[in-house]
């Protein structure tokens, strides 16, 4: 069995401790019920060889012997037979109702003496034909068997609720700690960089593990925060020329008298605008992944917000050839960032429009479960093969159809990124035929959707 669970583990502890308790209960019981078996068969042996005596045997002088035994206080609780060859009982201060065989034996109340439940017994051949049964009792109470296994039970019973008791609590403690290092994972993942897990300072190896992680995570946040820092500072030192060079494009556009030339002017101006939108979506994209735009979370009306952005881009898409259409949503209320679930929902409008040839259909719709709100864009156009899904949300990411238009492949990176700030992701999927562009977003506790009748 292969223990992949906290639950496991602690389930396959207790399971061996408690066939290894029982186990040594039941040892324990044994060993004492044959210690107790051999002392009883040394003492009847004993007894019997006293009561026998020197040889030849002499029944009259065994019978004697076996009365005044019977009547000293050290041997009076042993019981004493003497038969025949014949097996009539001659004398003795116990009568059996059947021969036992010979040698020790372990005897019941099928015995029949009065007082009796467990002993043993020891039957002798002392020549003449006669025998010798010698009898002792191995319990001193009546019942003590069952009194015996009840102190067992309640003894070894309190260790397993003990160790019970302290495997769930050690199991309590255990989980509370890999939940808080899972949450801070989480928190991390979904871009608060700054979640630490948190520390009691009491130098336990539990309290030294969450500091060496939290140490790891300020030496990656370090690291990101330097790589971040270093993109950033590329992108505006990148962007500053570019702006210049962009501004000294457009005023010798405006004094050139060629047309020709001034289209090729143009051109460069329309190409330095893209790089400028290049570098501000790496920059938004770096702000986004810093967790800091978290600060801008209120509750909102998603589906309010959807319709609106489409009553928006709706006159866009037409003056394109394409029709722009809000599917059956449902009403949705989440805590998010109004202005980036907007940017998300345009991003994925423009490129339903850019990507799909004219005549084309783009269908948005929000649906909600009580884990995820899901905002679909749809489109009927060429979509893009699942082999490429992967490469459209990598960063700078081009496919092969989309290589020749416009465009420098963060659209949809942004648009991850904004899903994975509101604890999401986005997902690509055949609309058969088109390209499905769903962006789930977690459900925050205490708004949820609520539904017109």
């Amino acid at each position: 069995m292969r223990l992949r669970s906290l639950k496991a583990l602690a389930a396959a502890f207790l399971l061996i401790f408690l066939g290894v308790t029982v186990a040594t209960g039941l040892m324990v019981n044994a060993a004492s019920r044959a210690t107790i078996a051999q002392l009883v068969d040394r003492r009847i042996a004993t007894e019997s060889s006293n009561v026998i005596g020197p040889s030849p045997v002499d029944p009259v002088r065994v019978a004697a012997r076996i009365e005044e035994f019977s009547q000293q206080r050290d041997t009076g609780d042993i019981g004493f037979e003497l038969r025949d060859g014949s097996g009539w009982h001659i004398a003795g201060n116990v009568s059996l109702d059947r021969r036992l065989p010979m040698g020790f034996s372990t005897i019941g109340e099928s015995v029949r003496i009065k007082g009796l439940s467990h002993g043993r017994a020891l039957v002798r051949d002392i020549g003449g034909g006669m025998t010798l049964t010698t009898i002792a009792e191995t319990e001193p109470f009546d019942h003590y068997s069952a009194e015996r296994v009840r102190i067992y039970l309640i003894g070894f019973g309190s260790i397993i609720v003990v160790v019970v008791a302290a495997t769930l609590l050690f199991g309590r403690i255990v989980s509370r700690r890999i939940a808080a290092l899972r949450a801070t994972a989480n928190a991390i993942i979904d871009g608060d960089l700054q979640r630490r897990v948190p520390t009691d300072g009491s130098d336990s190896e539990f309290d030294r593990q969450a500091r060496t992680f939290n140490r790891m995570l300020d030496r990656i946040g370090d690291l990101m925060a330097e790589i971040g820092n270093l993109s950033n500072e590329i992108a505006h030192d990148l962007r500053t020329p570019l702006a210049r060079l962009r501004a000294q494009l457009l005023r010798l556009s405006r004094r050139i008298g060629d047309d020709a030339l001034r289209d090729e002017v143009d051109r460069a101006i329309a190409q330095s605008d893209e790089i400028l939108a290049m570098f501000a979506a790496i920059m938004r994209i770096a702000e986004i992944e810093g967790g800091a735009r978290r600060a801008g979370f209120a509750p909102l009306d998603l589906t309010g917000l959807v319709e609106e952005v489409c009553a928006t881009m709706g006159p866009i898409a037409e003056d394109e050839g394409h029709s722009l259409i809000v599917a059956a949503t449902d009403p949705v209320r989440l805590v998010a960032d109004r202005q980036l679930l907007s940017q998300a929902l345009i991003n994925l409008i423009e490129n339903g429009i850019r990507h799909t040839p004219a005549g084309s259909t783009i269908r948005v719709s929000v649906v909600a479960d009580t884990r995820f709100v899901v905002m679909r864009v749809a489109d009927d156009g060429p979509g893009i093969a699942p082999d490429q899904h992967a490469q459209a949300l990598r960063r700078f990411g081009r496919t092969d159809a989309s290589r020749s238009r416009p465009g420098h492949g963060l659209g949809l990176p942004l648009v991850a990124a904004i899903a994975r700030l509101h604890g999401g992701s986005v997902e690509l999927a055949n609309a058969d035929p088109g390209l499905a562009v769903s962006v789930l977003l977690s459900r925050t506790d205490g708004m949820p959707g609520t539904k017109k009748g």
